[in-house]
């Protein structure tokens, strides 16, 4: 890693210790008595310290075992690892070195971190065409944004160092920020200022022109001017180059305008800024480099671990240590070491091929989404946009969107609110379907206030750290075509299933609008006069016993129990289906089912009172029948001796008589028929399954709950064979027997002439027939003049 040429022997053994610990760190294999060490140990107890201590191996093979853990469980974790690369050691050694330059005499630490602030700050400031321009480094990107407010509040109130609040009574400062900006940054930066919220002003985006996600410059002025009249203070103003969640730049020239005419402070944050370092370079964001200040996550757009975030800022001042952008502390200033190291080695040509690699395969998804049916973009420049915005989207066939749009601009109908809401959660699905399909391709979901919920790809964020190439964004696109023609059949079948659902008896439809499938039903439970408590446990074990009926049948639909938390108890969710659903056979089958599982429920719920009251009903039979045994045996034959003697010389003949329980019929049956038949009846024959009827004819490989694509070629075929079927039974078919065969006796009545013509025409039949022979001819003459 170090030359061998180094002078300083600590650094080079820095170096040294470094890359080993990251190799053992980064290495999955690990040995058979590790794995066996690591089963008995207490990884959520913490042990007591060792008094002899541990060497470095042991130590850095516990960090590796908590960073790791079960491989099964964090494979996101493992892959993230994987990709941090050389460049990423490099930031890595920038932390190690900066602790051990901190020991270093207070005069070689000095010239050493200025020498180090101003090499980053001019690199920075060349790559992102921000000429003459100071640097804050920091941990939390939100720090840059609070350290220049208060750099403007020292500037602008002369008398807040000794003042302090009171300034700010007299005069409040306002400080504006877009609507689309980060969600709690207003909150945060008056908690950290101590303002009050009233300080603070969301600007709203473009309702009427322009794109709806860029701040409405209109009416900001308006704002200012109001604020100017009521004796407040206008501060500074926060722009976005890349809007949080759609990626849209506002217009920062007019911006700019604005800012000077009122003597504000314009700041701009965002992920489009990253693209300043391009050769090619939209004029929206171009003028950034105008803004007073701007904010640069540098660790995410080249894939630096732990490098900070820098703001780039102008003043006339630059040196301001009551604002806090500057510090006496040198160990402060090495901050930057991590970034210097890291910048050095990527180099110039480095930094720009990652950030156009991700420009590239935003613009590779942005072209394939074109093509695609059902697919709505949301991109402010689709030539240069490095943040794609999409969603599934379905135009309304039976509505009228002319009345549409009337009763939006009026007022939210209902019933587009619901499309709404079911469109987000479509898209809420498929975003979580496209990460987990593909997980080096980094989408997410976002929700927007106008398109709802979405689907994002900004690779900025994300391909240096997940080192996505072209062909995840091919495999992205493959998924995605895959997944509409389910999103757009389950959207299709929504309405039907709901109708078969409520116009089935003994079903409940569930109307839950953010359930991403087909659609919820329950089988209600028929009470007969039940409390609730008993009704709503029968309910539950009827509709728990009908989801695993339901899933152990052969389809391709899957059913569960729904969400873990915020779904409807006692229900089955049916997920995303195909253009081939039979829907009708489905509600049918649910409720076939259901009805059969109550009938055994409800025979197993009376079996023990039918049999209680079958025994109690036995009893008086067996007492009835002894009674009789006696009248019909006589008194004499009841006496032990005397009764043996009778029976010697004069036996008893009485047929056997016994009982036999039907649990079917829950009643007492004699089995006289038994002793009779020599064999035990089946009794009556059980009525047959309700599902039993459900099954339909299918073709070889069909699964159930599918309906044939093609049942008109499959009608033709069927037909086609049908009729060959028939033209050989037809073939196969025995000889036309004769008129006077047909007749029998009737054969007297007819005249002589009609006798002479079915001779003639019986000969002539039999004339044709080949496998007849002469013999047989001559008998059937034979028996016709019998006749």
């Amino acid at each position: 890693l170090f030359p061998c040429k180094m002078v300083d022997p600590t650094l080079a053994e820095m170096g040294k210790n470094l890359n080993e610990a990251m190799k053992m760190l980064e290495d999955n294999q690990r040995k058979v008595e590790e794995e066996n060490e690591k089963k008995y140990a207490r990884k959520d107890i913490p042990g007591p310290l060792q008094g002899s201590g541990q060497d470095m191996v042991s130590i850095l093979q516990l960090v590796q075992n908590l960073m790791h853990g079960e491989e099964e469980e964090e494979t996101s974790q493992a892959y993230r690892l994987q990709n941090v690369g050389e460049q990423g050691h490099m930031a890595l050694l920038g932390h190690s070195l900066a602790a051990y330059i901190s020991v270093l005499d207070r005069e070689r630490l000095r010239k050493l971190t200025t020498r180090i602030l101003s090499d980053t700050t001019l690199w920075l400031c060349r790559l992102f065409r921000y000429e003459n321009g100071s640097a804050y480094y920091h941990e939390d990107d939100r720090e840059g944004l609070l350290k220049i407010c208060r750099l403007v509040i020292h500037t602008r109130y002369e008398d807040y160092t000794v003042e302090g609040f009171n300034v700010l009574y007299t005069k409040q400062p306002v400080i504006y920020i877009s609507s689309a900006a980060r969600t709690g940054l207003g909150q945060a930066l008056c908690n950290q200022l101590g303002l009050p919220l009233s300080c603070m002003c969301r600007v709203p985006c473009n309702t009427m022109f322009g794109s709806q996600h860029q701040m409405d410059v209109a009416l900001l002025d308006r704002l200012i001017k109001d604020d100017v009249e009521s004796g407040k203070l206008p501060l500074l103003l926060v722009a976005n180059a890349g809007t949080p969640g759609a990626g849209h730049t506002d217009k920062l020239g007019r911006l700019k305008e604005l800012c000077e005419q009122y003597n504000m402070w314009l700041h701009v944050e965002g992920v489009n800024l990253a693209t300043l370092a391009l050769g090619y370079v939209s004029s929206s964001v171009l003028a950034a480099t105008k803004c007073d200040s701007m904010t640069l996550t540098l660790g995410s757009w080249l894939g630096l671990p732990a490098v900070p975030a820098v703001t780039l800022y102008r003043h006339e001042d630059p040196s301001l240590v009551s604002a806090g952008l500057t510090s006496s502390q040198p160990v402060e200033k090495l901050r930057a070491l991590p970034l210097w190291l890291s910048l050095q080695y990527l180099g110039h040509d480095g930094i720009v091929e990652r950030i156009k690699h991700a420009s590239q395969l935003s613009q590779r998804l942005l072209e394939n989404l074109k093509n695609l049916d059902f697919i709505k973009t949301s991109v402010e420049d689709e030539l240069s946009s490095p943040v794609v915005v999409f969603k599934f989207f379905q135009a309304y066939s039976n509505r009228d969107q002319t009345s549409h749009a009337a009763q939006a601009s009026t007022i939210q109908h209902p019933i587009i609110s619901n499309e709404r809401h079911i469109y987000d959660t479509f898209n809420q699905w498929l975003g979580e379907q496209l990460a987990q399909l593909v997980p080096a391709s980094g989408v997410d979901v976002v929700e927007l206030d106008d398109e709802g919920t979405c689907v994002r790809f900004s690779p900025l964020m994300t391909s240096a750290v997940l080192g996505t190439e072209i062909q995840d964004v091919d495999q992205l696109v493959d998924c995605l075509k895959m997944k509409i023609p389910v999103l757009t059949s389950t959207l299709q079948l929504r309405e039907e299933f709901e109708q078969e659902v409520r116009r089935t008896v003994g079903l409940l439809y569930i109307e839950d609008l953010s359930w991403p499938g087909l659609g919820i039903v329950r089988y209600n439970y028929h009470s007969n006069g039940k409390n609730d408590d008993k009704q709503e446990k029968e309910l539950e074990k009827i509709n728990t016993e009908l989801l695993k009926k339901l899933n152990e049948l052969e389809s391709d639909l899957t059913f569960s129990l729904g969400p873990e938390f915020g779904g409807q108890k006692n229900c089955v969710y049916i997920g995303m289906v195909t253009e081939d659903l039979d829907v009708s056979e489905l509600v049918e089958t649910i409720a076939a089912t259901g009805r059969e599982i109550e009938e055994n429920s409800r025979l197993l719920e009376n079996m023990t009172e039918v049999v209680r009251k079958g025994i109690q009903e036995a009893q008086l039979q067996l007492q009835k029948a002894n009674e009789e045994r006696l009248l019909e045996e006589g008194l004499l034959r009841q006496i032990p001796v005397v009764g043996s003697v009778l029976n010697w010389f004069s036996p008893f003949q009485a047929s056997p008589k016994g009982r036999t329980f039907n649990l079917t019929a829950g009643s007492l049956e004699s089995t006289e028929s038994t002793y009779v038949s020599k064999a035990q009846g089946t009794g009556t024959t059980p009525p047959p399954t309700p599902t039993a009827s459900l099954a339909k004819q299918r073709l070889p490989g069909q699964k159930i709950f599918k309906r044939s694509l093609r049942s008109s070629d499959a009608f033709s075929e069927t037909s086609s064979v049908s009729h060959c079927d028939d033209l050989e039974k037809m073939d196969q078919r025995p000889p036309a027997l004769s008129p006077s065969q047909e007749q029998g006796p009737l054969e007297t009545e007819r005249t002589e002439e009609q006798k002479e013509a079915a001779r003639a025409t019986k000969t002539d039949t039999e004339d044709v027939q080949s496998d007849k022979s002469p013999r047989d001819c001559t008998k059937v003459e034979e028996q016709e003049s019998q006749r």
